[in-house]
């Protein structure tokens, strides 16, 4: 049976999207396409069915209907990873759905949506200026309307044009947050169960990209709204300004007057009580005005210290979306799809280096392809696994350093505020087995010993409790959020 596939790199770069026009168009080509879009229709169906609501909207929620020639079916898929997915992972059963409803398809191919121009800076529409007052403080104050802050005396500026959703690299890591970042950009009023949308996870691994996607994919939607993006710590300046200058009510106006509400860090706002009063106002003002609110910070809510219960109930309120640490396969994608931008050709053995030696922060993996990017260009010299090795020796070093598993049982009783002692004890309760077991996983994970070696530091365990304890941990990562978590904090923290 001929699969669904995807074109090879190069095939879809000037494929175009086709685009069909009634006017003018004959009569048997309307019904045609009308017909088309009844079979994609039913084969949609069939597959929501069969592989759920969540899933379905995940991966095809976006692929969009071409055109069918000489037997073969276009499809469109919004990036490469979703490109890839479906036709590895729903190939057979898309195509034995479409011969079910149309047995003149023969094959279906997925291309890639051509990502739209992009935009000029004077095709942002500004919102109306904060009326100015005697004590000059419009000049302290952003703009109300599309606008992101960048510290306490800079003016707001437009997010970056680099960071979209088209190329925000997906994967299981990320997969949960992207499919709610894209729903809440597209949704025309907010849904009060994912309002706000609280986005977490460690440094460097997409938060603020995100964020600034929804706000580019909000003024595509609909350039009227109003939109308002800043970190928390201008925040927190912005508020303390507007005491000094006896203009809080001008402050209050601003924040509280949007359609949507995004802030960067919001862990930045935790100790500091005024600040964090007003924020809670403005929160509550703007989700009674059914306004959305999108934040982003390195903890989840229940783990934010020194805030207020009212505080920390409230921005858990919504849809919480975590960002986990990096997969090799998602580090690796990402790193393909930057090299297609580079002037110099990358090869993929250097690609696969990186993506194995530097696994904690995705900015790093791709500050550490710049710097061998532009040493290939500006010195002339060959791209290769040697050449990053010199290129990247303090990063790799550090990268490198060794992990002891006296120091991974050390880290992880005192996560779990368990004895030392235990790591090695008899003892089978839950209370000091799990910690044991994630020990071991981390000691499989984070060093090169065998497993028989491993078991030896556990109590002279055997070879099997060790693979027992791995698989266990690896299968809870996916069932239990609360151990995932723990494994990746712990993780950072004896890579760190």
């Amino acid at each position: 049976m001929n699969r669904i596939h995807a074109p090879v790199a190069g095939n879809n770069k000037n494929a175009s999207y086709e685009q069909k026009t009634v006017a003018g168009a004959d009569m048997e080509e309307v019904a045609g396409r009308k017909e088309l879009e009844a079979h994609w229709v039913r084969v949609c169906d069939r597959l929501r069915k069969e592989i759920g609501d969540k899933a379905f909207k995940t991966w095809f929620g976006e692929v969009e209907l071409g055109k069918l020639e000489t037997g073969k079916l276009r499809l469109y898929a919004p990036t490469r990873f979703v490109r890839d997915w479906v036709a590895r992972h729903y190939g057979d059963r898309v195509l034995a759905y479409w011969q079910a409803v149309n047995n003149t398809v023969s094959s279906v191919e997925v291309n890639l949506v051509p990502p739209p121009a992009p935009r000029r800076a004077n095709d942002i529409i500004a919102m109306p200026p904060v009326p100015s007052s005697p004590q000059g403080y419009q000049s302290q104050m952003p703009r109300l309307g599309p606008a992101i802050g960048r510290g306490a005396d800079e003016g707001f500026q437009g997010p970056e044009a680099r960071y979209t959703f088209a190329n925000f690299v997906v994967g299981k890591p990320n997969e949960f947050a992207y499919a709610a970042a894209r729903n809440i950009a597209e949704q025309d009023r907010p849904l009060p169960e994912r309002n706000p949308l609280y986005i977490f996870g460690g440094v460097g691994l997409g938060k603020t990209h995100l964020m600034h996607a929804i706000w580019h994919a909000i003024r595509e939607r609909d350039p009227k709204q109003r939109v308002l993006y800043l970190t928390a710590e201008s925040f927190v300046n912005r508020f303390i300004q507007a005491l000094r200058t006896k203009n809080t009510g001008q402050f209050k106006e601003l924040f509280r007057n949007v359609d949507v509400l995004m802030v960067d860090d919001v862990q930045f706002i935790c100790g500091k009580e005024a600040s964090q009063d007003e924020f809670f106002f403005t929160f509550n003002s703007l989700v009674e005005q059914n306004k959305q609110i999108v934040l982003s910070s390195e903890k989840p809510p229940s783990e934010l210290q020194d805030i207020e219960e009212r505080m920390r109930s409230r921005l858990g309120s919504g849809l919480v979306a975590d960002i986990h640490s990096s997969t090799y396969e998602l580090r690796l994608s990402i790193l393909q799809t930057k090299a297609e931008g580079a002037r110099v050709p990358v090869p993929v053995s250097v690609l696969e280096f990186l993506a194995h030696k530097i696994s904690t922060n995705i900015r790093e993996l791709e500050g550490a392809l710049n710097r061998v990017v532009a040493h290939g260009q500006l010195i002339g010299r060959e791209i290769t696994v040697e050449m990053a090795q010199d290129v990247l020796h303090d990063l790799l070093r550090q990268a490198d350093r060794k992990v002891t598993v006296d120091e991974i049982q050390q880290r992880v009783a005192a996560h779990y505020n368990i004895k030392l002692a235990e790591m090695s004890s008899p003892r089978r309760a839950r209370s000091v087995a799990r910690p044991r077991q994630v020990a071991m996983y981390l000691a499989k994970q984070l060093t090169t010993l065998s497993l028989p070696q491993i078991g030896k530091r556990f109590g002279n365990r055997d070879h099997t409790t060790v693979m027992h304890a791995v698989r266990k941990i690896e299968e809870l990562k996916i069932s239990d959020l609360s151990i995932a978590e723990d494994v990746e904090l712990l993780k950072r923290q004896l890579q760190g």
